[in-house]
């Protein structure tokens, strides 16, 4: 089963705090690397940005267990510029999580509906006013 989940994670100064995930690590329980997408992927220099504020990920078949729990845990310099954007095979669009009181939690979007999904780790998120439903 070919299974997949794409995830972005949006914070301001995290640099630090995010540098780890973009290295393997046997310790954690997921073990795909994110991938820094700074401002030099948009301004066409050509050596890495000074300041990253996005992050990205393709996670294969159910590798991102625990991943929430683990981004919570992070010493975050601007816990209220967290953004986790989660988009998993299924999905018609991609979910959004924020830190509310220390824990990730989904924002729910106009117009979407997260349904329990036995292939996936987060449900299925599925728009209201789409053709699907």
């Amino acid at each position: 089963m070919s299974r997949y989940a794409e995830v972005i994670v949006l914070a301001r100064r995290a640099e630090e705090v995010m540098e780890p995930l973009t290295r393997p690590d046997e310790d954690r329980e997921w073990h795909q690397c994110f991938t820094r997408v700074d401002d030099s992927k948009f301004a066409g220099e050509s050596g890495p940005s000074d300041e990253c504020y996005t992050w990205v990920n393709q996670f294969i078949r159910h590798n991102w267990t625990g991943l929430l729990g683990h981004l919570e845990s992070l010493p975050w310099p601007d816990p209220w510029s967290v953004q986790v954007m989660i988009r998993d095979e299924e999905d018609d669009c991609f979910g959004l999580w924020m830190l509310y009181d220390g824990k990730l939690v989904e924002v729910p979007l106009p117009r979407t509906r997260r349904e329990p999904f036995s292939a996936s780790l987060s449900g299925v998120l599925t728009r209201t006013d789409g053709p699907r439903a």
